[in-house]
């Protein structure tokens, strides 16, 4: 047998491949398997393209629509300011004006506007030094400086006719020590210089020297179109005085309102004019117009209508209720028997405040027992400070007799009238005092009766009464015929009170009413009790000095220039004098000042302040939110005044 050479390494291969094959098996890494998402993305459809509404012209989702306060622009076309009145609440004043200060008396403060901080004063207010905002431009790219400010100061001055004319007589030298400060030098001393250029609803403005020194009539130049240091600047006016629009400026942020504030929101804002309430309530629910002071009647009905409307307060009473001036009536005090204080305070015990606030305005306000607004910082400085001497208060009946008249109870039986109604009111009681008031005079005919028969009155057979030489008391109210304003309001709820007690009272309302004032002619007035406080300062000095017995004329039928009551007393002009000699800074000696005059108002009364100026104010928040509500104040909440810019920048787009 034969063996081949070669068959031994097979074998031996293939054994050891055999054993190879059934030896452990080596691990296997498997690696965690990898689940891969595909995004799969669809073949988009378009979406149809958002149909932007447009209002007048303007896309309504960048464009806020206002109403216009005080109607009809009666010269559309004119734009210079410094020449008598031209309806700045079209935008002049809100957003193309800044003033050197502006008063914000919502929060209580004094903004720099374009002075970067408080007019300084040497020792005997013979000279005024301001410091300027540094960067501010105008419109056209030219920079705001103090040669402008020289230049307007200069300027009215020297130009009769000119708004402020007479006020800067006093201005001996005025220089610009370097480009932004501005030294005023006084031929007498006066330490409320600056107020003219605070803006509280109007000031002296500053002119673009540029502009005006090229003007050789400055009276009759339109100043078309105008230059602006706001932040807006004119983009189009309706030619018939309907509207006017207002576009922002590029350089949003080298005017004061951006430095301060921020970008505001609206790229255009157009104040429009409507002429009743009624087309007004209609544009709100239309979504056409954003803010509007109607009447409380129109307000009403604009929250009943469109959802997204709300007031300045979400629930009862609504209205604003922190406006700085005073409503009520003013005595023509050189006509007897109105130049008898214990007459003008039988007068005030003869009205109820409740059936008063009821007829007025559905208990919709806030009673005010002081002659002065209730605007947060003076219930502070004034009302609270003042009263425990407001309790104690006492007046002389007669015979040893004596009564105390101030009632802290009145709001709580304002808030109970509101609760028969059916309206929510707060249960607080400091929210009561909030929104109702902190109290005011009691309602007691019995104590008035004393009153006037200490002074000869008696009734007649009838039960009215008579005046100490036996004829019937007989007299009128004087108002302007707009049924919206509150001089309206307080006219016929104070004859239906008086009437009541047996006083023959007729309302007058004249369409010369502010003539008749003016002049004297009336026995009682609805014009304003007392003057308007600054709001957002506590000093009262622009109330009191309206009642310097300087400016009285004592001849009825001839011009009076200071308040319309002609009241006067040797002690209120100490209080003015005191005052005029008092730093603006000095807060806390201006209070006491201020109290000791409030005091004298209320021991003499020479008009009856009843509710301070409540604004039926509705925003419709389909368009733009964040509105300064009650809830929310951030800054005065109305449309038509100045500080309306700087509000501007909070609002926000709903992108509607």
């Amino acid at each position: 047998m034969s063996h081949k050479p070669f068959a031994l390494p097979s074998l031996l291969l293939i054994l050891f491949w055999m054993l190879s094959a059934c030896a452990p098996a080596a691990p296997v890494v498997v690696e965690k398997e990898v689940v891969v998402e595909k995004v799969v993305t669809p073949t988009p459809v378009p979406a149809p393209p958002k149909e932007e509404k447009i209002v007048m012209g303007f896309p309504r989702s960048e464009t806020l629509f206002a109403q216009q306060l005080t109607g009809r622009a009666g010269t559309p076309d004119n734009f210079n300011e410094w020449v008598g009145w031209k309806n700045r609440d079209r935008g002049m004043a809100q957003l193309m004006n800044e003033p050197l200060w502006t008063i914000e008396y919502a929060v209580g403060e004094v903004i720099n506007s374009l002075a970067a901080a408080p007019p300084q004063y040497n020792e005997d207010f013979t000279q005024m030094t301001v410091k300027l905002r540094e960067g501010v431009y105008w419109s056209d790219g030219v920079e705001f400086t103090a040669d402008d400010v020289v230049f307007t100061i200069e300027k009215v001055k020297a130009t009769e006719g000119l708004n402020y004319h007479v006020q800067l007589q006093g201005v001996k030298n005025v220089y610009a020590p370097d480009k932004y400060t501005v030294v005023v030098e006084l031929a007498e001393p006066n330490s409320r210089f600056h107020t003219y250029f605070l803006d509280r609803w109007g000031s002296l403005f500053i002119m673009p020297k540029h502009v005006f020194e090229k003007v050789e009539d400055i009276l009759t130049f339109q100043y078309n179109p105008p230059l602006s240091l706001g932040p807006y600047v004119l983009h189009s006016y309706d030619p018939a005085g309907f509207w006017t629009a207002w576009v922002l400026r590029d350089d949003w942020d080298r005017t004061p309102t951006g430095m301060l504030y921020g970008k505001p929101k609206p790229k255009y804002v157009v104040f429009v004019v409507y002429q009743d309430p009624a087309s007004a309530v209609i544009a709100q629910v239309r979504h056409e117009l954003d803010a509007a002071q109607l009447t409380l009647e129109a307000l009403r009905a604009v929250l009943t209508q469109n959802p997204h409307a709300r007031a300045y307060r979400r629930e009862f009473p609504w209205v604003v209720n922190t406006d700085p001036c005073i409503t009520g009536l003013a005595f023509n005090t050189l006509k007897p028997p109105f130049d008898n204080r214990e007459v003008r305070w039988a007068l005030t015990l003869a009205i109820d405040i409740i059936s008063y606030s009821a007829n007025a305005m559905d208990g919709a306000l806030m009673m005010s027992a002081l002659l002065t607004p209730s605007v947060p910082l003076y219930l502070k400085e004034y009302y609270e400070r003042m009263e425990p001497w407001l309790r104690d208060f006492t007046l002389d009946l007669g015979g040893g007799e004596t009564f105390k008249p101030y009632d802290p109870e009145a709001p709580f039986r304002l808030a109970e009238y509101a609760r028969s109604r059916g309206y929510v009111v707060p249960e607080d009681p400091e929210e009561i005092k909030k929104t109702f008031g902190y109290g005011w005079w009691k309602y007691a005919p019995d104590v008035a009766a004393k009153l006037l028969e200490k002074n000869g009155f008696t009734r007649g057979r009838d039960g009215k009464w008579l005046l100490p030489d036996g004829t019937p008391w007989k007299f009128t109210v004087l108002t302007d015929p707009n049924p919206g304003h509150h001089h309206y309001q307080n006219t016929f709820a104070a004859v239906q009170e008086w009437r009541k007690f047996g006083i023959d009272v007729e309302a007058n309302v004249n369409e010369m009413w502010s003539t008749l004032n003016l002049n004297g002619q009336f026995d009682v007035s609805t014009a304003w009790p007392a003057y308007e406080p600054w709001g957002g300062h506590v000093d009262l000095y622009r109330t009191f000095d309206n009642w310097n017995s300087a400016y009285v004329e004592r001849e009825l039928g001839k011009p009076h220039y200071g308040h319309l009551s002609r009241w006067s007393d040797p002690r209120m002009d100490q209080i003015i004098a005191a005052l005029k000699a008092t730093d603006w800074n000095d807060t806390e000696r201006i209070i006491e000042l201020g109290i000791e005059g409030l005091k004298i108002t209320v021991e003499e009364m020479p008009g009856i302040p009843t509710y301070t100026y409540v604004g039926a104010l509705v925003w419709d928040t389909y368009y733009w939110t964040n509105w300064p509500g009650a809830e929310n104040i951030y800054a005065q909440p109305y449309h038509h005044w100045p500080n309306f810019k700087y509000m501007l920048p909070f609002l926000e787009p709903t992108g509607r």
